[in-house]
């Protein structure tokens, strides 16, 4: 029939871009459905850009999160998270600092984290996510 895939076809693939943008969006609703309060997505700054920027609940208090989300279609080039290498940790740290100015909280400073959110889309288009908690640097 006209205009319908075949059966057994896969999906269409997305452009690089439009991949890295279904997987942050993925990732935020995953850490909504976890509890977590979204607080940014695509934060940018002269330094850079972090993907996701949450409040994970704790019993001691908020934890601020900065995730970096890596999408992928499969491990051919290494692991999603091997990609996040000591340079693009050095500018996540600087966009963190940045925004942690922009948005400071006079009665408390949020304990931080940096996680890495790998986002691994199968031939069938459906996604997978792993989040890898403290993944590098503190401030």
């Amino acid at each position: 029939m006209c205009g319908e895939p075949e059966k057994g076809a896969e999906p269409p693939r997305l452009s690089r871009k439009a991949l890295g943008d279904s997987g942050e969006r993925i990732v935020a609703a995953h850490l909504a459905r976890l509890g977590w309060r979204v607080l940014a997505t695509r934060f940018r700054c002269a330094f850079g850009e972090i993907d996701v920027i949450a409040e994970e609940p704790a019993p001691e208090g908020r934890v601020l999160v900065f995730v970096e989300v890596k999408t992928r279609r499969g491990t051919a080039h290494g692991a999603p998270a091997e990609a996040v290498n000591a340079r693009k940790q050095a500018r996540i740290v600087a966009v963190a600092e940045t925004y942690l100015a922009r948005h400071r909280d006079e009665e408390s400073d949020p304990a931080c984290r940096f996680d890495v959110a790998e986002v691994f889309v199968g031939p069938d288009g459906l996604a997978q996510v792993r989040l890898l908690r403290a993944a590098f640097g503190a401030l």
